[in-house]
């Protein structure tokens, strides 16, 4: 009887093992999903909030632009409050500040508008630092997989949110409002999911106290070529994202594409990239050298650009997708040499906070410059020439950071 009740107990502890496990992989897929989506649902309405608001392109760029400063001023601090209070609780704050900005930035006026904006760009800027090393800590031995999904998932949400963006705001009857704010809904959802977490940090945080190593980076990450190689590829891959994503769909309609269709092809960006950002984690794991992943990806970001400022909008479609799987497999191998090339989960936290705070910094200028460089040339072609020139940087830092070695 007595083995019989401690088998009985051992299955019902792995039952619930595996069940707390389903809820946490729940958790991220939804953390992730709210990562990107409240800012690609920008660029389709970009038009409209400028006429409503009267703003300049420059101004209208800064409504992507500003969390982008989030991203670089916050991210390397992260970490201390992570350390401090708790990944999961740390987490559980990002979400509930994202709600308050989404709440705030579809209201009248274009101050509720940056400030929301800036909110946030606060509560993302924590989820993509940490979310990272949250995988490194609990799926070690299956890292390439849960990037993959924690991608799919930010990607995919990402996708919907430019397609649909238009149509959202025609549904609720409030146009642009309506476009950004029901993203509310989403982070909520997430935030319900992720308080089981909390129990789960109180479970571990003794643990960890005792078996967690501390970070052996803290200050050698900045002295490093490898960690700046990796920062600087983390910034102009996100740089050319944001561009895309603030600006496509209004270069697309100054070519004579309609807003909707416009926002379809941003659509198709998204959806490109989900195929290589779920298995592009998978196969960067499994190699020693990433640097024939780097050069793919150059070479199709290239490709897709270079044909967009030939064509236009001629074999648009082309062009989309071809963009799309190299900012997949970019954003893939990005995540990914934040684990690989470091030693543990505290280093890996380290490193995310470093180049998501540098590269964000350079990401952060793009939608702006992007619409300076229109104001004063007129011609959008130009302002293409910036994201060719990144596709070409991206090679050169990739190759040094797709180099089988740790900081």
């Amino acid at each position: 009887m007595k083995k019989k009740a401690i088998s009985v107990k051992t299955e019902d502890e792995s039952a619930a093992s595996k069940g707390a496990t389903i809820l946490m992989i729940v958790g991220i897929m939804l953390i992730a999903a709210n990562l990107r989506a409240p800012l690609t649902s920008v660029g389709p309405v970009i038009s409209e909030i400028s006429y409503s608001l009267k703003l300049s392109n420059f101004l209208a760029g800064m409504v992507t632009t500003i969390p982008l400063i989030a991203f670089a001023t916050l991210s390397g601090f992260a970490p201390r409050i992570s350390n401090r209070f708790g990944m999961e609780t740390t987490l559980l704050v990002s979400l509930m500040i994202l709600i308050v900005g989404l709440f705030i930035r579809p209201m009248d006026g274009t101050a509720s508008l940056f400030l929301g904006a800036a909110l946030v760009g606060i509560g993302i800027t924590i989820g993509n630092v940490l979310m990272p090393a949250f995988i490194k800590n609990n799926f070690s031995d299956s890292m390439g997989l849960m990037t993959g999904l924690y991608a799919v998932s930010m990607n995919l949400t990402a996708a919907l949110a430019a397609g649909f963006s238009i149509q959202i705001g025609q549904i609720t009857g409030h146009g642009w409002r309506g476009s950004l704010g029901v993203w509310i809904f989403l982070a909520a959802l997430a935030l319900v999911f992720w308080l089981p977490q909390l129990k789960r940090q109180k479970r571990t945080t003794n643990l960890q106290r005792h078996t967690e190593v501390e970070s052996s980076v803290k200050t050698a990450i900045y002295r490093s070529k490898l960690a700046w190689s990796i920062a600087l590829f983390m910034g102009i891959q996100s740089l050319v994202f944001y561009c895309a994503a603030a600006w496509f769909p209004k270069v697309l309609q100054s070519w004579g594409m309609s807003a909707v269709d416009s926002g379809w092809m941003l659509s198709t960006i998204q959806f490109a990239q989900l195929p290589l950002a779920f298995i592009g984690p998978i196969i960067a794991s499994k190699m020693k050298s990433q640097v024939l992943l780097v050069w793919i990806t150059a070479l199709l970001m290239a490709i897709g650009i270079l044909g967009m400022i030939v064509f236009k909008t001629d074999f648009i479609v082309l062009w989309c997708i071809s963009i799309g799987i190299a900012s997949g497999l970019a954003f893939s191998l990005a995540m990914m040499f934040f684990v690989l090339r470091t030693k543990n989960g505290k280093d890996a936290t380290e490193m995310s906070g470093m180049a998501q705070s540098i590269g964000y910094l350079i990401a952060g200028c793009g939608p702006p410059l992007f619409g300076m460089i229109y104001d004063y040339t007129q011609d959008w072609s130009y302002a293409l020439v910036l994201l060719l020139v990144a596709s070409l940087s991206l090679l050169v830092f990739g190759i040094i950071a797709g180099k089988e070695r740790t900081i």
